[in-house]
């Protein structure tokens, strides 16, 4: 996340897309949505079942005015008081359940990658070793695999720390000289239309201080405001300085479990509200934020409930509590589980997979992020991923890459990662706009926002053909996105290289609402 804080630097960029955009429908609006007025029309007088839909993330703000009348209520512990009504080990877990909580309310929020977390488990054992010691071959192949990855991310933090110090430094000061010549107090925010409103000066500062704050919102969007973008770049400082000195006790002084154990044993707290919820809480909004409510943005599905499930910090995931999460969302009752996270290293694939393949026995489909690294996933794989260590696979999972507003040569998104055999389908995930903690809005760039679009196409299926098995349900939003044969497109992290679209996923398209609930309409239901 490195921005240009010197605006006369600033290339013209693109005017932001409409808010809801990725909503739209290309041959009436222009903009390449997923057509979903149309599919609206298509379900006019059809009656919907509840479905219940998870999201494995960074948690929730339960009190946002879109989302706190679709929150899932767990029926034995909603009147517990606080106490473990069900007998299940998780007490209080009304609306979800936090994997990364301990006593006393606290969080493990902020966590590091899991390269780093296994460099230091594994460096004394294999930093002067050149050959693996007998009966060790699997662990010294890790280390061979985490050190390489290690190295990469250590290499990256270290620059982005040089740049990303200078730009916090630089928005920090001109924030000041903005906020004063607006005479706005300490608490209050301003947006890019604020800017304008600073005409005349002759005070050098002011003018360049406003240019800074001008170019910073050109490269973000203008759906922002100055407290978010400040929030946002800390956030990110502070997860490259963790690469670099990482908090490896934080784990085990908050949660007090042990990662690398998975004995069942219930652990976490139920506190779903943490200073690092804006994640969880978009994604929760693009899939089923209240429609028609006049406030906020309209979720894609129309009748969920939503469960949320902290297991996701400012870091990266424990493949434990990822496993965890998919088996407490399943045993709970939810039909999609939406997964916007990722990873490079996964010492515990094993117990994800195994995760992955009980939600496919129950029938659950899974949604992922492809992640947003400009990778090709099928020669670099980010974990979780679909391909099991036993070779099998099942048909419950869908792999979501992310596109941009119109139809032309970035029609795929230059941070998404792509993959002719990982990646299925691609949906908008460049400037979408979402719900955030606290009432605020928030624009972002992301395969985290792409995964929850079609989460909540999956659950609009349901919702309606109730009868649809998982599989079903993913090969009707698979068929939905047509083929785009001969668009040619940027090859995600290239500045001049182009491809076919269709080389970039299993689908070669975007997914379309309408065409999937038609395809649907037209299954003979294999629920079980």
């Amino acid at each position: 996340m490195s921005l240009n804080v010197f605006g006369q630097e600033m290339p013209k960029t693109e005017p932001d897309p409409p808010k809801n955009w990725h909503q739209m429908d290309l041959k009436t609006d222009g903009f390449y949505g997923v057509s979903l007025n149309q599919a609206y029309q298509f379900l006019k007088g059809k009656k919907s079942k509840t479905v219940i839909v998870t999201t494995i993330d960074s948690g929730i703000d339960t009190r946002q005015k879109d989302l706190a009348s679709v929150l899932w209520v767990n029926p034995k512990d909603v009147k517990s008081n606080g106490t473990d009504g069900a007998y299940d080990g998780y007490a209080g877990d009304v609306h979800g359940w936090d994997f990364l909580g301990g006593k006393g309310g606290k969080v493990d929020y902020t966590e590091t990658t899991e390269e780093v977390r296994q460099y230091y488990k594994l460096k004394d054992k294999y930093s002067s070793v050149t050959t693996a010691p007998p009966g060790k071959e699997k662990e010294y192949a890790l280390w061979q695999r985490v050190k390489t990855v290690y190295d990469t991310s250590v290499s990256k933090a270290q620059a982005e720390i040089k740049d990303l110090t200078v730009e916090v430094n630089v928005l920090s000061a001109t924030n000041y000289y903005i906020k004063r010549e607006l005479k706005l107090q300490s608490d209050q925010t301003f947006t890019k239309a604020d800017l304008d409103k600073i005409t005349t000066t002759t005070n050098d500062t002011i003018t360049q201080s406003k240019t800074v704050w001008e170019s910073v919102f050109t490269q973000i969007g203008e759906n922002t405001n100055n407290a978010k973008i400040l929030k946002d770049l800390t956030e990110y400082y502070a997860k490259q300085n963790n690469t670099i000195t990482p908090d490896l006790d934080a784990r085990a002084r908050i949660v007090g479990d042990d990662p690398d154990v998975n004995d069942g044993k219930p652990y976490g707290n139920n506190i779903l509200k943490t200073p690092d919820a804006s994640h969880g809480t978009g994604v929760a909004g693009l899939i089923g934020a209240v429609r028609n409510n006049g406030y906020g943005i309209d979720g894609v599905a129309d009748n969920v409930r939503i469960m949320s499930i902290k297991a996701v910090p400012n870091g990266d995931e424990y493949d434990k509590d990822i496993a965890n999460a998919i088996r407490y969302a399943v045993d709970h009752g939810a039909k999609v589980i939406n997964m916007s996270f990722g990873k490079k290293i996964s010492p515990h694939k094993d117990w994800v997979d195994a995760a992955f393949e009980y939600a496919a026995a129950k029938d659950v489909l899974l949604v992922m992020a492809s992640g947003n690294d400009s990778k090709d996933v099928d020669a670099n794989p980010e974990f979780p991923n679909q391909n099991y260590l036993d070779g099998s696979k099942t048909d419950n999972v869908i792999s979501v890459g992310a596109s941009g507003p119109k139809l032309g040569d970035k029609l795929a998104a230059d941070f998404t990662n792509y993959g002719k055999n990982s990646v299925d389908v691609f949906a908008p995930g460049v400037k979408v706009t979402s719900i955030d903690m606290d009432a605020e809005f928030n624009t972002e760039d992301g395969t985290s926002f792409s995964a929850p679009i079609v989460s909540g196409i999956a659950a609009l299926i349901l919702e309606y053909y109730p009868n649809l098995s998982a599989s079903q349900i993913k090969h009707a939003i698979l068929e939905s996105a047509t083929p785009l044969t001969g668009v040619q497109v940027l090859k995600p992290g290239s500045k001049d290289e182009k491809v076919d679209f269709t080389s970039l996923s299993k689908t070669g398209g975007i997914v379309n609402a309408l065409k999937a609930l038609q395809i649907a309409s037209k299954m003979k239901g294999e629920r079980k």
